[in-house]
């Protein structure tokens, strides 16, 4: 590739970062307790490269990474991208049930795992050589693989192998409801779908940004992994989220911006910490991605701690598709779609929709753009060409704002009307008596579906099921009013923290079996 590293590479970020700030912290692991400077990791990066080409793995070649959140773990993701082989990350944890097929499905020549997970005994069974990972010190005296990358030769210029349409990565998704997925992604499109994230959340080099999502997700690895290194700001690592010491972190580490969801934004508001925005006043604002943020969610978690949300949206096999920052967005939408990934909304037949007409979410980056998927077999599958459908529903306003309606499999069809969960769901939550709500189709003889609303009150608070159908009759057309109100304690989350519409749906069928 020449002595110049190209700009706009994992290893060309690196390497930039480390000539401008070497001493900066690019990490800061909060349980771990300790800091990676830009310098430090560009340095790590290259003996990762180099100790993958003393094993011969090259272009495509696997390296399979299990572990949990840690500086180990970013240290070999980004050394594996920078060196140009294939970095899989797999979750342990959510995938157990797979694992096995998975690690043979990768058949990854190397595989490095965080001791202490259970998984040492699948050595035996699964090809590759199996190495601990370990642990990094700055400094020296680390442990594992870190050990045998302190061995190797300072200063040695890491020569990259990879061209950018080879394969960058491969993750899984969480499976929770099906056999989960592996999805490949090649270097242009890691790397084209980082710098405009970065550039829609407006991250700049000043930022101090905050995360507790899993790394073995495209949605983090994107935006607070790559996303800091692309712009030479700092990422503030968790092992998992907090919510006694969200804002203790936010407070003492300087964050600028943090990551969430709609479940992490719920826990803020249903219990409260005593803080304002005026206690954190470097705090520009926390995200929320992964399923759309109810509305009336939002403005309770603004009225209480002043802290704007700024929406993103994306999916595991495009990436991030749309985000917003506290001087461009709009509540109730997930913002301005990102440019390349030339979003439509179409109808059923792929025709486009006028502004603000509900309708199917469609991408289209390029005419040969593929979407692909690893096989059982560990062939490298193509899933979609061209054009692709996210399975969402929404619209754009008349600014270009996005609207997520849902998706398009929880759609409820009354008697012929499109409904859609979502909408009863904010109609619900305006109600301030309701800490959570979610609505389910369910069948029915005579319209073929009926809704259902699932709520979770506010602790202490009274309410009946007459409250909430009287709140809704004010607000619904007759055809999209709730047959059945249904109260629980609390409504099931997948493992990803989205509200499992499925498992209600479910439970509604089995207590009313033998009654239809």
């Amino acid at each position: 590739m020449g002595s110049k590293t190209p700009d706009g590479t994992v290893l060309g970020w690196l390497e930039s970062n480390s000539r401008r700030f070497p001493d900066k912290p690019l990490i800061e692991a909060i349980d771990q307790e300790k800091s990676i400077s830009h310098g430090e990791m560009y340095d790590l990066a290259a003996r990762v490269g180099r100790a993958l080409a003393a094993r011969g793995i090259g272009a495509n070649g696997r390296v399979a990474l299990l572990s949990n959140n840690s500086i180990e773990h970013l240290a070999v993701y980004f050394g594996t991208l920078a060196y140009g082989a294939t970095i899989c990350t797999i979750h342990v944890e959510m995938n157990a049930t797979y694992f096995e097929d998975i690690l043979k499905a990768v058949d990854a020549p190397l595989v490095l795992y965080e001791e202490g997970l259970g998984i040492e005994k699948l050595a035996a069974t699964v090809p590759g050589e199996w190495v601990a990972l370990g642990d990094w010190k700055s400094g020296g005296g680390g442990t594992g693989f870190f050990a045998e990358l302190e061995k190797l030769p300072d200063g040695a210029p890491l020569d990259p192998v990879g061209a950018m349409d080879d394969v960058a990565s491969i993750f899984y998704t969480s499976g929770t409801a099906t056999r989960p997925k592996g999805v490949v992604c090649s270097l242009v499109e890691l790397i084209g779908n980082t710098e405009p994230t970065a550039d829609a959340f407006a991250i700049t080099e000043q930022d101090r940004v905050l995360d507790y999502r899993s790394y073995n997700w495209m949605s983090a690895q994107v935006l607070s992994a790559l996303g800091t290194v692309c712009k030479g700001a700092t990422l503030v690592m968790a092992r998992r989220f907090s919510q006694s010491r969200f804002f203790d972190w936010v407070r003492d580490y300087k964050v600028t911006l943090a990551a969430g969801n709609p479940t992490i934004i719920n826990m803020l508001i249903n219990r409260p910490v005593d803080i304002a925005a005026a206690d954190i006043p470097h705090f520009r604002f926390i995200t929320s991605s992964s399923a759309p943020l109810m509305v009336e969610d939002w403005r309770r978690f603004e009225e209480m701690y002043g802290v704007p949300v700024c929406q993103g949206y994306g999916a595991s096999e495009t990436g991030w598709i749309a985000g917003s920052n506290e001087k461009d967005r709009r509540m109730g939408t997930v913002g301005r779609p990102l440019p390349y990934q030339h979003v439509t909304v179409v109808d059923d037949a792929g025709e486009a929709l006028p502004t603000g007409e509900i309708g199917l979410i469609e991408l289209g980056r390029a005419p040969d753009a593929e979407y692909r998927y690893l096989a059982e077999d560990g062939a490298v599958r193509v899933n979609a060409r061209g054009r692709a459908r996210t399975g969402d529903m929404g619209f754009f306003d008349t600014d270009g704002f996005l609207t997520i309606t849902g998706r398009e499999k929880d759609l409820i069809i009354r008697g012929g009307v499109n409904i859609a969960p979502v909408e009863i769901d904010n109609i619900v939550l305006q109600m301030p008596a309701v800490a959570e709500v979610a609505t389910v189709g369910v069948p029915d003889k005579i319209y073929g579906e009926e809704v259902v609303v699932y709520v979770a009150p506010r602790a202490g608070k009274a309410l009946s099921a007459d409250d909430v159908r009287d709140h809704c009759r004010s607000r619904l057309p007759d055809a999209k009013m709730p047959k059945e109100i249904i109260f629980r304690e609390t409504l099931p989350k997948t493992n990803r923290g989205k509200m499992d519409r499925n498992a209600l749906a479910e439970i509604w069928k089995q207590a009313h079996s033998g009654m239809r």
